[in-house]
């Protein structure tokens, strides 16, 4: 049976949850980095983000089709055996804007990322680990048959 303290808490706990989850998107928002992902330039996006240009590495595994079907759903994986990793993000050179991804890997955690991309049309997907001030890198071109961003 309902009565009236019962109702008066389900109402406030419902405010209060209500207005946490208005406060949610701004606190998300904080770690947006609008330089990076609103360039249009991979350079510069990486520059923006990471601070600087990666190297190459054989210690980034990056998995990614060499022909893609639909540009909308590109699967993409990237592993890397180097300790106190950072970050993880993905960069597709040929696309609006190249900053794809950008993965905050928590420490302690297995640096491995798997998702799906969208790609314009046939480029290079770059992925970029972060560790302890480097930055490593490895690229795969993937060709698009049909695009996925607006293509």
């Amino acid at each position: 049976m309902i009565n009236r303290r019962t109702a008066i808490k389900a109402i406030a706990t419902g405010g209060a949850l209500i207005g946490a989850s208005v406060l949610m998107p701004r606190l998300a928002m904080a770690a947006w980095n609008k330089d990076a992902f609103g360039s249009d330039n991979q350079g510069t996006a990486m520059s923006a983000l990471l601070g600087g240009e990666p190297t190459a590495s054989d210690e980034v595994s990056l998995k990614a089709p060499s022909i893609a079907e639909n540009g909308a759903v590109v699967p993409v994986t990237v592993k890397t055996s180097v300790a106190n990793v950072e970050s993880i993000s993905l960069f597709v050179e040929g696309n609006p804007t190249p900053l794809v991804a950008n993965f905050a890997i928590p420490a302690g955690t297995k640096a491995e990322v798997s998702t799906r991309i969208r790609m314009g049309k046939t480029s290079t997907i770059t992925a970029v680990v972060k560790a302890e001030g480097k930055l490593l890198s490895a690229s795969q071109e993937t060709k698009v048959t049909i695009g996925g961003c607006g293509g």
